[in-house]
C-alpha cells in the first residue's frame, strides 16, 4: 500500500509540474505537444505497470491514467502548426508531408479513448482484466502512431 501511495504521490506532483509546463508553453507548440505527450508518458508507465503486475491495480488510478490519456488526444493534434516541424522535435517530417494520416492515427486514439473512458464508468474498470481490455486498443494506437510520425529515439 505506501508504495502505491508513493507512486500516486509521484504521479501528481509530475502532473501538478506538467500543468504548470503547459502553462509556461502556451506560445510554445513543440514545448507544449512535448508536455502533453510527458503526460501520456506518465499515464502509460502508470496503466502499463498495473497491467504487467508491476504496481497494484486500482479502479481510481486506471480511471485517472484513461482520462490523461483522453485528454491528451483531445488537444494533442491542435500543436502541430506550419513551421513546428524544426527545432527540438521528435515529430517526423511526416506529420506535416501525410497531415491526413497524421490526423487519422490521432482520430483512432481519441476513439480508443473514448471507449476506454466509456468503459471506465464513474470509478475506473471494477478489475484488472476489464481494465487491460479498455487499455489494450489505446496502447495499440499509440505504437501505431509512433511507427511513422515519431522520430526514433
Amino acid at each position: 500500500m505506501r508504495m502505491f501511495r508513493n507512486v500516486m504521490a509521484t504521479g501528481l506532483a509530475a502532473g501538478m509540474l506538467m500543468a504548470v509546463g503547459v502553462v509556461q508553453a502556451a506560445d510554445d507548440p513543440i514545448a507544449t505537444r512535448q508536455a502533453i505527450m510527458s503526460s501520456v508518458g506518465a499515464a502509460a508507465g502508470l496503466g502499463g505497470g498495473m497491467m504487467k503486475g508491476e504496481v497494484a491495480y486500482s479502479p481510481v488510478a486506471g480511471k485517472a491514467a484513461i482520462a490523461a490519456m483522453n485528454a491528451a488526444a483531445s488537444s494533442f493534434g491542435s500543436f502541430f502548426p506550419d513551421g513546428s516541424n524544426t527545432g527540438n522535435t521528435g515529430a517526423t517530417e511526416a506529420v506535416w508531408d501525410n497531415s491526413e494520416g497524421f490526423a487519422a492515427e490521432i482520430a483512432k486514439f481519441s476513439a480508443a479513448t473514448e471507449k476506454a473512458m466509456a468503459a471506465a464508468g464513474k470509478a475506473g474498470p471494477a478489475d484488472l482484466d476489464a481494465f487491460k481490455a479498455a487499455m489494450g486498443p489505446v496502447f495499440g494506437t499509440c505504437k501505431s502512431c509512433h511507427e511513422t510520425y515519431r522520430k526514433k529515439n
